[in-house]
């Protein structure tokens, strides 16, 4: 019993400081979070979702789709690139012959043996990625030295890992989830992630499709048919504008369509507002652009 306010006291010190650290301090710092600058850009990222959007994560929750996907791009690491454009006036050959001249120098000597294997089997393909490394300063030295030759390179970075093109272009982070309540970032992959689904299959009549019969987008997919989220009735005068075209063997009987209900739309509106498209200070990445014909 004499020990007994010093033991209460030191339950009490240590459920408080774990109180503290990991519901209090989290709170205030996930509270005061700010939209994230995108790199190179004076816009923010994310955007605050439409308000379809927002009723569709309600959609997503409710159907318990977070246990079949997660919200979660993993990366291992990021590598700078330097990709070769244009050879202007030089042929394959000659441009081997200078990047062999080039491996005497002493700011590219730990990346001769990388670009020499890479370079062995090249015939002249463009675009190609002749360098990949972990020193930015390295590629850029290296970027510097092709001018010499005449020729065009571009020098970008670029996430590194198992989900990386798979399932987006760079790794989520918490700024991504600014606008969601709650996240749903999932644990489980039974199905793709869908991070960046709505970059990687922005077509709403796609999703749709997806959901009504699975197997239509996906063959022997696992997914389950999500019919209830629309309405199959009896064809008017004239076929509804948001009727779906669906294939004849997942097609209603003749004479009825088959169309969305809000919550269907509310579901795709959520989906295509999940992107992690957009580079960041803590997940970086040089976008791909398509230059004009």
């Amino acid at each position: 019993m004499k020990n007994g306010f010093a033991v209460f006291f030191a339950v009490l010190v240590t459920l408080g400081g774990s109180w503290l650290g990991f519901v209090v301090a989290p709170a205030i710092q996930l509270g005061t979070a700010k939209q994230a600058a995108i790199l190179n850009s004076t816009d923010t990222w994310p955007l605050q979702r439409t308000g379809e959007a927002t009723l569709g994560l309600q959609v997503y929750r409710a159907n318990g789709c977070a246990a079949c996907h997660t919200e979660q791009i993993r990366q291992d690491s990021v590598m700078a690139e330097v990709t070769l454009t244009s050879l202007g006036k030089s042929k394959p050959e000659d441009f081997k012959a200078f990047v062999q001249s080039l491996f005497v120098l002493p700011e590219l000597a730990k990346v001769t043996n990388n670009l020499a294997a890479t370079l062995k089997d090249w015939k002249g393909e463009l675009p190609a990625t002749i360098l990949t490394t972990d020193d930015k300063a390295m590629a850029d030295a290296m970027a510097d030295r092709l001018k010499a030759a005449g020729v065009k390179s571009e020098t970008g970075i670029v996430a590194i890992g198992a989900d990386i093109p798979r399932w987006g272009v760079r790794r989520s982070v918490a700024a991504d989830f600014l606008y969601d309540y709650p996240v749903q970032l999932g644990s489980l992959r039974v199905g793709p992630d869908l991070a960046d689904v709505g970059a990687r299959l922005p077509d709403a009549n796609w999703q749709l499709l997806h959901l009504y019969a699975p197997q239509i987008a996906v063959t022997n997919s696992a997914m389950p048919s999500f019919k209830f989220l629309f309405e199959v009735r009896k064809l008017g005068a004239a076929p509804s504008r948001d009727a779906l075209n669906v294939p004849k063997e997942f097609a209603p009987a003749a004479g009825y369509e088959v169309v969305p209900k809000p919550e269907a739309k509310e579901l795709v509106a959520y989906l295509l507002s999940l992107r992690a498209d957009a580079p960041l200070y803590e997940a970086p990445f040089s976008p791909v652009t398509t230059a004009k014909p």
